[in-house]
């Protein structure tokens, strides 16, 4: 309980009340505030949201439905499409490995990829798509409804093969694209012979004691899932994953259903190292390219890309390490303060929220202004 009171104690000015129970009840009704403004219809679309300090929970709740079909209500086992938040789980593939001497994260594209004509794939190497740093426009043909709904890996990245142009020089700048993490399946199937879904099985999430996540598949039963959903026209509630959203089932950069009590064994997994070394931790949390304000995707202040992970570091602040993820109707937050042992989750199945916003003010409420 130690780290718990730290926080409480150093929140004792705006509480302003005597006692740590006081305290966190006044936390839990504040918090609850700025969930509790949008989650407060039980019969409409959801979220589960948690924070824990350490071994303690601060803040623990679930909202609304995971499908509206059969009107089972959202719980911390629910499995929720992550979107790219799954690309950290592709990282630290590579990431192991690297620590394996499987590959090399200088290695280049044309290493893996001897099909792609360009001579520029001599140039970028896995440090660049890891950090969105590669330049590789994103050109996915998207005249063809189903190959937009339904490709997979390996289909959506073809168009590499007679790619002639780069948006910008390899390495000077920072580009949120989705194909380049594409790549990572077929690298890790080709640097171990092993398929991708195997591979991430045996030595990401069983590693980390992941017990129910899976990659979507069209014929696979995922339990106790959730759906995504968006308003239509008429203010209704519309299915919107699979089948309706673009590029939903490519895995390597989003297709991972995941419950928030299995990315909490997944935080302990690379908080104590059982997933990856010290070493590859460093890596990836350091921010190898600053994130411009003009950027599409990913902008806040004082925030640069990783491997796979934002890393945001506010002045006077401890660093602040996390991903959002977006596909189809799944709103998806995944931060923690590593320096605190904090964990914020926050999985929602609506896109109708400012949910940088909303972290924002919780993380206010917690004393840290991000």
């Amino acid at each position: 309980m130690k780290k718990f009171f730290l926080i409480i104690t150093a929140l004792v000015l705006s509480f302003n009340i005597a006692s740590a129970d006081e305290m966190s009840q006044d936390l839990v009704k504040r918090i609850d505030e700025v969930f509790g403004a949008v989650y407060n219809n039980p019969n409409e679309p959801g979220a589960a949201v948690l924070i824990i300090q350490g071994c303690d929970t601060l803040y623990s709740r679930c909202f609304g439905v995971a499908d509206m079909e059969t009107k089972s209500p959202v719980t911390f086992a629910t499995n929720f499409c992550i979107a790219s938040v799954s690309k950290q789980f592709s990282a630290v593939a590579l990431l192991q490995l690297a620590e394996r001497g499987l590959l090399s994260l200088n290695d280049p594209l044309s290493k893996f990829f001897p099909e792609f004509q360009a001579p520029f794939f001599k140039d970028i190497t896995l440090h660049h798509i890891m950090s969105h740093t590669s330049g590789i426009p994103d050109a996915r043909p998207r005249n063809d409804r189903n190959f937009v709904l339904y490709s997979n890996d390996v289909t959506s990245v073809k168009y590499m093969r007679t790619l002639d142009h780069l948006n910008f020089q390899t390495g000077t700048q920072y580009e949120y694209i989705n194909p380049t993490f594409q790549l990572i399946y077929q690298i890790v199937e080709r640097a171990t012979g092993t398929p991708f879904e195997t591979y991430m099985q045996e030595n990401v999430f069983d590693k980390a004691g992941m017990m129910t996540c899976r990659y979507y598949e069209p014929d696979r039963n995922i339990a106790c899932m959730a759906h995504g959903y968006e308003r239509d026209d008429k203010g209704a509630w519309q299915e919107y994953d699979y089948g309706e959203e673009s590029f939903f089932g490519t895995k390597a950069d989003g297709a991972l259903y995941c419950s928030i009590n299995d990315f909490v064994n997944w935080e302990r997994a690379l908080r104590d190292n059982k997933v990856w070394t010290a070493a590859s931790k460093r890596l990836a949390y350091n921010p190898w390219i600053q994130i411009p304000a003009d950027a599409e995707y990913g902008y806040q202040p004082h925030t640069g890309y990783g491997y796979g992970f934002f890393v945001q570091d506010y002045p006077s602040y401890p660093t602040h390490v996390y991903h959002l993820g977006d596909n189809g109707g799944f709103t998806i937050y995944a931060g923690k303060i590593p320096e605190r042992d904090i964990i914020f989750l926050f999985f929602s199945t609506r896109p109708d929220i400012d949910r940088l916003a909303m972290v924002n003010k919780v993380y206010h409420i917690l004393g840290f202004n991000f």
